[in-house]
């Protein structure tokens, strides 16, 4: 992570009980990080860190606009992140991260959070990701419609009169009193 140096927060040299700091991540920090969720986007992120009782508490602030593929279409979208991250920090003997505490090397004292700024941001898009309705690619979708059996508004093919057979013997056994 050697051309993510600007991400490193001073530790061990903090002066004071509170510190902040500002970025603004772009397409060259994602490229750079190499991550495979995202690769483009803008997203600024404050972090404030504060130090109490021999423990560094981490709490960063990120907002923006990142670039996924859509779900339906494969198309590159937009889509606005808003999101909250923590991460609790303490000086010591190695580098350990048990999930609950990073500990850092005293002897360096700082440490790099542009891997975290990037799990944050990955944490932050939602499981299913589709442009609004109409917004999808046309050809894209023609070719989905076609292959999925649906008919060009949406319907089951197989469906007649706004009921799918295959599924109205079930609904008899949900309205028999042995149910």
């Amino acid at each position: 992570m050697g051309r993510l140096g600007a991400y490193k927060v001073e530790l061990k040299e903090m002066q004071g009980s509170e510190a902040t700091y500002e970025w603004v991540v772009d397409n060259d920090f994602f490229a750079l990080v190499e991550g495979e969720e995202v690769q483009k986007g803008k997203v600024s992120v404050n972090l404030t860190v504060t130090k109490g009782g021999g423990l560094y508490n981490l709490d960063f602030s990120l907002s923006g606009n990142i670039i996924v593929l859509c779900d339906r279409c494969l198309d590159e979208m937009t889509l606005g992140i808003e999101t909250t991250g923590n991460l609790k920090v303490r000086l010591g003997a190695d580098f350990a991260d048990d999930g609950d505490i990073i500990v850092v090397p005293e002897e360096d004292g700082t440490i790099n959070v542009a891997w975290y700024i990037y799990e944050f941001v990955a944490l932050a898009i939602p499981l299913r990701h589709t442009h609004a309705p109409g917004k999808c690619n046309k050809d894209m979708m023609g070719k989905l419609n076609e292959h999925s059996g649906k008919d060009p508004d949406g319907m089951d093919s197989d469906v007649q009169g706004g009921t799918d057979p295959r599924w109205d013997g079930l609904k008899g056994l949900m309205d028999s009193e042995e149910f």
